[in-house]
């Protein structure tokens, strides 16, 4: 009579077993979830909480800070550069005050301009009279052109003094108005200018026409 094997297979099953788990193992999801690219942007030193949204949106309102802050920076303007315009814009109008008063002060006093001016029409009357000629036309040629020439270059620095006082006292109403007025000194410069010439001007006039002194006759 044959007996059967009845015992259990123990090392069959085992095997099955382990070879189930290593598969199991092999073939588990990997349920990490990994951090994305978003999450991981959040820079060092901020509170914790802060998602990279928030992060974004404080650069955003960095960036137009500063961008609003140039702006404002850009339309205010520089004390620096007015200072520098309000000193150039000084010294032009103090040097053109002061020419002014020279230019006045020449044409009561003379100028070389007009002693050469004189003597060219005495050396024209000489040659013009030097083969004879009548007492008057000697005085009108000789003396009479003389003073006349003399009395026209006064005139023009008159005229030349009255203009440019005047072009300095109205020189602050044209063109970009200036936080800093016009010096004192400069004005008053400036009006010295204008009433020297216009006393000039007149004394030129008046002699031109022989208001004043009148050309001596050849009677007399």
């Amino acid at each position: 009579m044959r007996h059967m094997n009845t015992s259990p297979t123990t090392s069959t099953t085992d095997d099955t077993e382990e070879k189930k788990a290593a598969d199991g193992t092999a073939t588990a999801p990997d349920v990490t979830k990994k951090a994305g690219p978003a999450e991981d942007a959040v820079p060092a030193g901020v509170a914790p909480g802060v998602t990279p949204s928030d992060v974004t949106a404080m650069d955003v309102a960095a960036t137009d800070a500063a961008a609003e802050d140039g702006l404002e920076a850009d339309l205010e303007p520089d004390p620096y550069d007015e200072a520098e315009a309000a000193a150039a814009s000084g010294v032009g109008t103090g040097a053109a005050a002061v020419v002014a008063a020279g230019l006045g002060v020449i044409s009561l006093s003379g100028a070389w301009t007009g002693r050469v001016a004189a003597e060219r029409e005495t050396l024209i009357g000489q040659i013009k009279t030097s083969g004879g000629g009548s007492a008057a036309q000697q005085i009108s040629e000789i003396y009479g052109d003389a003073w006349h020439s003399t009395a026209l270059v006064n005139g023009i620095f008159a005229l030349l003094a009255l203009l440019v006082g005047v072009f300095v006292l109205v020189r602050p109403s044209f063109g970009t108005p200036s936080l800093h007025p016009q010096a004192g000194w400069v004005r008053s410069v400036a009006v010295a200018g204008i009433a020297l010439g216009v006393l000039g001007l007149l004394i030129s006039v008046g002699m031109y026409f022989d208001l004043f002194v009148a050309l001596p006759s050849a009677a007399g």
